[in-house]
């Protein structure tokens, strides 16, 4: 008999040495699905550098696009979005070398740039932000003043001030063509009618409905966002900052805060508005429209998109919450 005996076949690897084999293998697997990784991640990031450039000039060149040829009249500029009431023709005067935008927000007071604002050729200035009372940190000309129509009862408050002071200053009313059509008899516009007949020297125009649409493609043009589907309202700053575009050669806007300011640690506290001191606060106001489902004033996204016009136009934020402000 013969004795028991264990072979072992040619070429075969024991069980002991095959672990460690497959063990290295597994490694190196693992080794190379990580670099692939970090290589793909990295030609991301590159790519990204290279093309946001190219996508944001891309939607500022869409945004040239979108804008209507200016007309010239006697020298003058024809702003064709803009209708006078009652006779519907478009706003006609010459362009300003420099404007003032002036925010309504409470980053005004204690500002002392009433003086510096009053410098500027035009100054722009938002629904029913008064200057009587706050001279010194919001200046005292206005030389258009871009109203909602939600605004138009709250200036009526004040007539005396708003339609007898203020004659020279042009009112550029905006809102849905429901309240604004002038074909239709819309409620604003008729109450705008009313307005022009006690003041007959007042200047009053409305945008009109190709220009409203205008001011939404805009938007979705640069957030990818369309305005109504995303239950976005735009705000009087995006009608003025739209305006001020076409009017102003060089724009200097005034107590606008970032769009990172509100999201910043320890960021001083002010109202809403400027004139409004124990009511609303700025920033809580701002993160709540932003975050709202719907029906909000996304003035948080308007800022970024701010922030991408004035690095292809002449616009200069005077807040140092922007960068090389």
């Amino acid at each position: 008999m013969k004795p028991h005996s264990t072979s072992v076949r040619q070429g075969a690897v024991p069980e002991s040495q095959d672990k460690p084999v497959a063990d290295k293998t597994l490694k190196l697997k693992t080794l190379v699905h990580l670099f692939l990784t970090l290589v793909i991640l990295s030609a991301c990031t590159v790519l990204y550098i290279l093309l946001c450039p190219q996508l944001r000039w891309l939607s500022y060149r869409r945004l040239e696009e979108h804008k209507r040829p200016l007309v010239t009249v006697s020298g003058a500029l024809s702003f064709e979005g803009y209708s006078r009431v009652p006779d519907g023709k478009p706003l006609v005067r010459a362009q300003c070398r420099q404007c003032a935008l002036v925010s309504s927000s409470g980053q005004m007071l204690g500002s002392r740039l009433g003086k510096e604002i009053d410098r500027m050729e035009c100054v722009l200035r938002m629904n029913q932000a008064p200057t009587n009372g706050y001279e010194e940190d919001v200046g005292t000309k206005s030389t258009v003043r871009v109203v909602s129509h939600t605004s138009i009862p709250l200036l009526l408050r004040n007539q005396s001030y708003f339609f007898k002071q203020s004659r020279e200053t042009i009112y550029v009313i905006w809102g849905p063509m429901r309240m604004m059509s002038r074909e239709k008899g819309g409620l604003t516009y008729r109450t705008l009618q009313e307005v022009k007949e006690m003041y007959p020297s007042l200047q009053i125009y409305t945008l009109t409905e190709k220009m409203m649409a205008y001011c939404d493609e805009v938007f979705q043009d640069e957030t990818g966002k369309n305005r109504m589907k995303s239950g976005s309202f735009l705000s009087t700053g995006w009608f003025t900052m739209i305006l001020a575009m076409e009017l102003c050669e060089q724009i200097f806007v005034f107590g606008m805060v970032s769009d990172s300011y509100c999201r910043e640690k320890n960021h001083p506290r002010v109202p809403y508005h400027y004139f409004e001191k124990d009511k609303l606060d700025e920033c809580r106001m701002y993160l709540a429209h932003e975050r709202a489902p719907r029906g909000g004033h996304r003035f948080i996204t308007e800022k970024t998109v701010f922030s991408h016009w004035a690095k292809r136009r002449n616009i200069v934020f005077n807040h140092t919450s922007w960068a090389g402000g």
